[in-house]
């Protein structure tokens, strides 16, 4: 039996490389979500603020689900 050791070190790359994304788009999801919840009054600017920041939050949760699905579908084989 013989190891592809290139194949091996490309596949773990692409994972580790895919993850960090992941994690690191979750994160600023996350950290930017209560900026858009509209806590405070403060007129015209900051309703568009917090629209951006809200639109931001979902725009990153859902390039999350996207690799989800996409890694899914590649599990699967559908």
């Amino acid at each position: 039996m013989d190891i592809h050791w290139a194949a091996l070190g490309g596949v773990f790359g692409v994972s580790l490389g895919i993850t960090l994304l992941t994690v690191v788009l979750f994160s600023l999801g996350v950290a930017a979500q209560p900026r858009g919840d509209g806590g405070g009054h403060g007129g015209e600017h900051a309703r568009g603020a917090n629209l951006t920041a809200t639109a931001a939050a979902l725009l990153c949760f859902g390039a999350c689900l996207a690799v989800a699905v996409y890694g899914l579908t590649l599990i699967i084989g559908g």
